[in-house]
């Protein structure tokens, strides 16, 4: 992001978690959605969902894939997420500058988001928290693009509210007890 700004090394996941407190919850902190459903609210395809989870770009924020026959479950924080690196995806922004300017709001940890307005030449990532910074951006001439995220919040809410959840702990199942077999003894 194109701010200076020095901060205290967080997890991404916990830096993700931060920067939607309060009303950017609106469900349980179980409750979760299964990737195909994150996919069609953010508007991604399943591959893109693999891959940012797998690069740690978007961390689901209930459940993480663990081995074999299980699933993510990603909070509605996750899938405002993706639906924000889709737009600025759309937009022509590098994953590479999106991630920077992902990094810079889990480091920065801004408590309402709903002020953040996200501009774009197309090649740097700004990140504006009054009107006043958005008209100094677009007094260059240039073109822009912007995300308000407070927009995004509700397309997204009325998106998800349509489609199923799960909870964290419907999918854990009790583990076998374990087997007892047999040493075998060399002969």
């Amino acid at each position: 992001m194109n701010q200076a700004n020095e901060a205290l090394p967080v997890t991404a996941s916990a830096a993700q978690d931060a920067l939607f407190d309060g009303d950017f919850a609106p469900l349980p902190d179980d409750l979760g959605f299964r990737g195909p459903v994150a996919c069609k609210a953010a508007g991604i395809t399943y591959r893109q969902l693999d891959y940012w989870a797998r690069t740690n770009l978007v961390i689901p924020g209930i459940r993480g894939a663990e081995g074999s026959g299980t699933q993510r479950l990603y909070s509605f924080r996750d899938i405002l997420m993706l639906k924000v690196i889709k737009r600025l995806i759309d937009a022509g922004i590098s994953l590479q500058q999106i991630r920077v300017a992902i990094d810079h709001l889990r480091e920065r940890g801004v408590e309402d988001l709903t002020q953040v307005t996200l501009m774009s030449d197309g090649v740097s990532v700004y990140e504006c928290t009054s009107d006043l910074e958005v008209v100094d951006l677009l007094r260059g001439g240039q073109g822009m693009f912007a995300i308000a995220l407070g927009g995004v919040w509700r397309d997204i809410e009325g998106t998800l509210s349509v489609l199923p959840t799960e909870r964290a702990e419907a999918r854990k199942e009790q583990a076998d007890p374990p087997v007892t077999r047999p040493m075998l003894r060399a002969i």
